[in-house]
């Protein structure tokens, strides 16, 4: 009889018609959750939200333990960022109580979108678009993360002490400002810590921004890796690799 792990294993690493659907199940509740945290975070606290939250944080440590299981060496899933962003996660879905001043460790829970190899060799073999613009997508998610996870630090260091800062949206117009430098300065940051989260959002948001705009002007190419060389990227209708001038064939997708 086939074992509670290689079920998992099969489903989280599997290539069955099953795995697919369930990793795409997956992938489809860390945006529904992502959606919820949006939501919530304007409403006031109310005991059908905090239950929510709770089956939520049941639903991620269940995937967070599903996944230690099946991991040869569980001991080094802990040198991983999304690792400890998932702990965050499940303690604040699990603790409502804390209220709204560690609510937004809820938002770390978002670092593991697009985060699973299995999962965009998937989306590479089943949709077309997303295999033309990978590179696009993967900037927007990395930036939009980044965005939600600061805006999430910047309101709950600030909401108590700084009244420039009276909601998520306040949060999100700094964040926003801030890292397309737009500086306008009706929102700032008080204290040192303010400060430094100002650094951090201008250098690494300017860098996600800089890498979006790089990837949406840059020329189309395709993405075949060069069987002498291993060059990644090639013109559409390459005949040769422009490195090593070997023969390529790249596939035709063929009209839509």
């Amino acid at each position: 009889m086939t074992s509670l792990r290689e079920r998992l294993q099969e489903l989280y690493d599997g290539d069955s018609d099953r795995a697919h659907r369930f990793r795409y199940g997956l992938l489809a509740f860390d945006l529904a959750t992502l959606l919820f945290i949006v939501v919530s975070s304007f409403m006031p606290r109310h005991p059908a939200v905090e239950a929510v939250d709770v089956l939520i944080g049941l639903a991620v440590a269940s995937d967070f333990l599903s996944r230690l299981a099946i991991s040869p060496r569980p001991a080094r899933e802990f040198l991983r960022p999304t690792t400890w962003a998932d702990l965050a996660a499940i303690a604040s879905f699990l603790a409502p109580v804390v209220g709204e001043g560690a609510g937004f460790l809820r938002i770390l829970r978002t670092l593991r979108l697009l985060r699973t190899y299995q999962l965009l060799d998937r989306l590479r073999a089943d949709f077309p678009f997303f295999r033309r613009n990978e590179e696009v997508i993967i900037a927007v998610v990395n930036l939009a993360v980044f965005i939600f996870v600061m805006t999430s630090i910047v309101y709950a260091t600030q909401h108590r002490s700084n009244p420039n800062i009276g909601n998520y949206v306040d949060a999100l117009y700094f964040t926003v400002t801030s890292l397309t430098t737009t500086g306008y300065g009706d929102v700032t940051l008080q204290g040192t810590g303010g400060r430094l989260i100002s650094v951090v959002v201008m250098i690494c948001g300017v860098t996600l921004f800089l890498r979006l705009a790089q990837v949406l002007f840059r020329p189309y190419k395709v993405r075949f890796p060069c069987p002498t060389c291993g060059l990644q990227r090639h013109e559409p209708d390459a005949v040769h690799c422009k490195a090593c001038g070997t023969l390529l064939n790249i596939p035709d997708e063929g009209s839509d």
